[in-house]
């Protein structure tokens, strides 16, 4: 029998973090962080074996794409 584990981390500018690296790092994707301009490219580390983005119905499309989330 499978045991479910959640994991909930705040993330903020003020204690020195990002949240668009974060995210990065665990999609195992590139995103530029539009507020600094930074690159964060995590696309190299092979860890990663699925990522999903799961909206409701009304949601709009754009927030499929992670860098607009």
């Amino acid at each position: 029998m499978a045991i479910y584990h959640l994991s909930v981390k705040i993330i903020g500018r003020k204690a020195g973090r990002s949240a668009v690296a974060s995210a990065a790092y665990r999609s195992g994707t590139r995103l530029e962080n539009a507020y600094d301009g930074i690159e964060h490219d995590y696309t190299k580390k092979q860890w990663v074996t699925y990522s999903e983005i799961i909206l409701p119905v009304q949601a709009p499309k754009e927030f499929k794409d992670r860098e607009k989330l």
